[in-house]
């Protein structure tokens, strides 16, 4: 697989980025299986939390990272396929708010969750080095394909440590 350069993705996704530590495949697959058992910990309580007014709750949280997941992997399959249009944002608090997020299981959302990540491994194994090296522009910004994969790793590191820290600490 392709090295990832600093070049291939906007500053904004530095934090994502850096947080994924040795290879990007090998962190998704491990996600695969550590993040459902950090979910099933969650105490049922704590499912409709949020620490602050106006924070989402904790099914929020992981419906959004899904959610992340799937737009960020569909971004990373048109510019593989080196369709180069110009992919609008999508606006993650609309997402949120109309989701039904907490009217949803936590068994739904992990098994959401599983289905997506394999199928998604499968794509981004399925990519060669000149797939994973295109970049294309994705809410006003250039990214690489590898980089959106490396995003997609890195947003869950990101929000996991959130719900460590923000709402699972007491």
């Amino acid at each position: 697989m392709n090295q990832l350069k600093s070049e291939d993705y906007p500053a904004i996704y530095e934090n994502y980025v850096e947080s994924v530590q040795g290879d990007v495949m090998a962190v998704l697959e491990e996600q695969l299986t550590s993040f459902p058992k950090f979910i099933r910990r969650i105490p049922e309580s704590r499912h409709t939390y949020t620490y602050a007014e106006g924070k989402w709750t904790v099914k929020e949280i992981l419906c959004h990272i899904v959610d992340t997941e799937r737009v960020m992997s569909y971004r990373a399959l048109r510019f593989a396929r080196n369709d180069m249009t110009e992919l609008a944002s999508f606006e993650q608090d609309e997402f949120v708010a109309n989701g039904r997020h907490n009217e949803r299981s936590i068994d739904s959302i992990i098994e959401e969750f599983v289905h997506l990540r394999k199928a998604n491994i499968a794509l981004f194994k399925s990519f060669n080095d000149i797939e994973l090296a295109r970049k294309g522009m994705a809410s006003g910004r250039l990214i690489s394909v590898l980089a959106f994969i490396y995003v997609i790793a890195g947003h869950l590191n990101h929000h996991k440590f959130i719900l460590q820290q923000k709402y699972l600490k007491d």
